[in-house]
């Protein structure tokens, strides 16, 4: 069976402190409704500063998650490393991963916009070792013994419930962060389909004598809305997608490559361009896919046309896809 995600960025421009709690506890209430129907994965992500009210505590949120489900899992994709306390993000997670029995996967990257280091008044050039460190220090302390930590011996507990350590991988579209990954074995994300960086990672493995394996986005990995008419929902809501896939692109210089990325000005290019996809059921079921990613509140949808894209899918896709 294909593998079905819901994202949640909790992305509302001209928020009030009411509507985006609102919109916090709908995305909750989404995520048990999609547990309880057999979805895959909750993925979220971490971004610092947006005046759209983008994401900024991934964990926290995976916290309540896991708090309202019982089988699905969260992959927080991704934290922007450096801008973490190596210590406390192990014991984070660490506590997460025994809330949740092991259902938490965390992609570290170390981000692109110099604006969020500045915000917390980190280093934006040092952000390679720093991101070193970090990794580094996550996998020592989630053994539980005591090791070195910037000149001084340290212990952290709680231990995690997962063997070896909660799922980790390095996330990036560089060959230093694939060179990154394979030299400390851990399993590596690109931010984009890149055979190439896939193979130049499988090398390096060789070449450190390490294992690691790529959880890697398909060549076509849009981001689907379902409607029963997808005229009136692009009509209706296509700016909230425009919106979205406007500031994320804002973000991106040309040498950062994203499964995700849009060059679209207008809503008519979006809807051409094929990375946000408002489909039928029937539609979305003949995409063929190998992942589904339902993004039921993107760029501040309202809450009743998200939760009728989630009815759609749960209800007339899902059921469908698991006899496939």
């Amino acid at each position: 069976m294909p593998v079905t995600v819901v994202r949640f960025n909790l992305v509302e421009p001209d928020a009030t402190p009411a509507s985006l709690s609102a919109r916090y506890k709908a995305a909750l209430e989404m995520a048990a409704y999609a547990d309880d129907r057999g979805m895959s994965t909750v993925q979220t992500e971490e971004h610092h500063g947006v005046a759209n009210n983008w994401l900024p505590s991934p964990f926290a949120f995976a916290g309540a998650v896991f708090g309202a489900t019982r089988r699905i899992a969260v992959t927080v994709s991704a934290i922007i490393g450096p801008l973490h306390d190596p210590l406390r993000l192990a014991e984070d997670v660490a506590v997460l991963d025994l809330l949740s029995g092991g259902r938490l996967v965390t992609v570290a990257g170390i981000g692109y916009r110099p604006e969020e280091y500045a915000l917390f008044d980190v280093s934006w050039q040092r952000r390679g070792r720093l991101q070193d460190e970090l990794l580094e220090t996550l996998l020592k302390a989630w053994t539980g013994e005591e090791f070195e930590y910037r000149g001084r011996t340290v212990r952290v507990t709680p231990r995690p419930f997962s063997d070896p350590h909660p799922l980790l991988l390095v996330g990036g579209s560089s060959k230093a962060a694939a060179r990154r990954a394979a030299r400390l074995g851990l399993p590596f994300f690109p931010s984009a389909h890149l055979p190439e960086l896939e193979a130049y990672y499988k090398e390096r493995l060789v070449e450190y004598g390490t294992e690691g394996w790529t959880m890697m986005p398909a060549a076509v990995t849009p981001l689907l809305h379902l409607a029963e008419d997808p005229d009136r929902a692009w009509a209706e809501h296509g700016r909230h997608f425009l919106h979205e896939a406007r500031t994320y692109a804002s973000w991106q210089s040309s040498d950062i490559r994203s499964a995700v990325r849009s060059a679209a000005t207008t809503v008519e290019e979006l809807r051409a361009e094929g990375v946000y996809r408002v489909v039928t059921p029937d539609e979305c079921l003949s995409q063929g896919l190998d992942n589904y990613v339902l993004h039921p509140l993107s760029g501040g949808m309202p809450l009743d046309e998200g939760w009728r894209s989630m009815h759609l899918f749960c209800e007339n896709v899902l059921p469908r896809l698991k006899n496939l």
